[in-house]
């Protein structure tokens, strides 16, 4: 689960381009409305582009409510997901252009002219869009929020529109380090490169994969529903079954709310590899009793696991730090009877339980391709606070376990010191069984555990899912019994 830290991009004092100036309040949530309603797709993901650069707000959650209001149609709604999600997974690259063509730092160009620069950019350089049609629809855009800055917008434009993508990647990583050219040509910071080498690395894999990986990172994530068991079965759903997940299916459309089971509550959007977390620890004996979800929020994980556990009449209670998350539970798990929320610091949950989930906060460097702006709000020394939450996490959920509990630890982010150390580091000197958790996943999707596997740790191993082999977020899990 993502930690929700906000961290907004600084610009410098002063060094303001003498033309693309600010736009005087004129952008998505303040000032007037644009002169015309046209462009629809362009003009909302502007919008959210600006917000998220602006106000550190979330593309996917803000993109979802506005499609959901403007009732696209499919085709344009996806056209619209494109135009915001591709706009920021390469972000970083883009930037470089745009630096390159404006002859100025980027930081030295406002959110609302630069936001137009990112979505024309996307268009020229990796959308099947004319050049035309992208130089004069984005400009628009412009003319509608921000008259001023139209000009300069266009003017970049033009120049990024005179080479292809591949002479201006030539151009922009000119003289870089190997490191630095994929930080530019991948968009992910240098910092977050090196992690991910040393991440597939730490669980086993090989950093020869690091370019599929990252190339993962920016492909458009489909959008898949998990049929909550009990409620619904997942042939009663539109979409294709998911690979392994057994309750999945993907969906093509990008408004999932307009599927009646997303709405009455018998199924979830949730990515393929957080259903799987659920479903492995629904899946592990243990003695009666209520099970629990000490980070529940936004919920899609207690969801299964409350539908899971009423088959055979368990409770499941869901904590979550935040009234907001809270509320998010709730209403994930608004068609189950046999759900307690209660807003609680995990730290202070007291069981004992059956069984215990803690999905701890994280990096979110797991889930780049849903969060792509995750990757340029992180900083490196974020892993050492969150490391140590995560231990202090993990520890309170193994004091809530009963005897002979099982509990199940999980990240959204593959970073070594997220997810082995912390373990390992909790674990040490303990009585606590570390389990099987790749044969378990095996056992959930009838496939081979060794595709699922990190490292061993005695007759137990810890799993890792990677969006470049198993098309998932990267979900690390680890599962442990407590002693008798």
């Amino acid at each position: 689960m993502p930690a929700d830290e906000r961290m907004p991009r600084k610009r410098p004092a002063g060094n303001k381009p003498p033309t693309g100036g600010k736009s005087s309040g004129n952008g998505p949530s303040g000032g007037r409305e644009p002169r015309q309603a046209k462009n629809l797709p362009r003009r909302i993901a502007w919008e959210v582009l600006v917000d998220v650069e602006t106000k550190d707000s979330y593309a996917n959650l803000l993109l979802p409510a506005k499609l959901a209001r403007t009732h696209m149609d499919p085709q344009d709604a996806a056209f619209t997901t494109e135009l915001t999600y591709g706009a920021l997974r390469q972000q970083e690259f883009y930037d470089a252009i745009i630096a390159k063509a404006a002859n100025r730092p980027i930081d030295s160009i406002d959110p609302e002219p630069l936001a137009g620069m990112r979505l024309g950019a996307h268009q020229i350089l990796s959308m099947r869009v004319p050049d035309h049609a992208a130089l004069s629809e984005t400009v628009a855009v412009i003319k509608s929020y921000a008259p001023k800055t139209a000009g300069f917008v266009n003017a970049v434009l033009r120049r990024v529109s005179e080479v292809d993508r591949d002479e201006w990647l030539r151009r922009v990583t000119a003289g870089a380090s190997a490191v630095s050219e994929q930080a530019i040509e991948y968009s992910h910071p240098e910092w977050i490169v090196r992690a991910m080498t040393q991440a597939l690395k730490g669980h086993g894999r090989q950093a020869s994969e690091l370019q599929a990986l990252l190339e993962a990172d920016n492909a458009a994530a489909k959008v898949s529903v998990s049929a909550l068991p009990g409620l619904i079965d997942r042939s009663e759903l539109p979409g294709q079954p998911t690979e392994f997940s057994p309750i999945g299916v993907t969906l093509d459309t990008a408004v999932p709310k307009n599927v009646d089971a997303v709405a009455s509550g018998r199924a979830r959007v949730q990515d393929e590899g957080s259903a799987l977390v659920a479903l492995a620890l629904a899946q592990v004996e243990a003695p009666a009793g209520t099970w629990a979800d000490l980070c529940a929020g936004p919920g899609g994980k207690a969801a299964v696991l409350a539908a899971i556990a009423k088959a055979s009449g368990t409770f499941l209670d869901a904590f979550d730090s935040s009234e907001h998350r809270v509320e998010l539970v709730r209403s994930s798990t608004q068609a189950l009877d046999n759900v307690t929320t209660r807003v609680q610091d995990a730290r202070e949950a007291t069981g004992p339980y059956a069984k215990v989930l803690v999905d701890v906060p994280c990096s979110g460097l797991g889930a780049l391709r849903r969060r792509p702006e995750a990757r340029y709000r992180r900083r490196p020394e974020d892993i050492n606070a969150l490391a140590g939450l995560q231990r202090e996490l993990l520890r309170a959920a193994l004091d809530a376990c009963a005897a002979g509990g099982v509990v199940a630890y999980s990240t959204c982010s593959p970073h070594y010191a997220e997810t082995v150390l912390v373990v390992d580091d909790v674990l040490r000197g303990s009585d606590i069984e570390i389990l099987d958790a790749p044969a378990v996943l095996a056992e959930v999707t009838g496939t081979d555990a060794e595709g699922f596997t990190s490292v061993s740790r005695g007759a137990g191993r810890y799993a890792q899912l990677w969006p470049h082999v198993h098309n998932t977020d990267g979900m690390f899990l680890a599962l442990m019994r407590k002693a008798h």
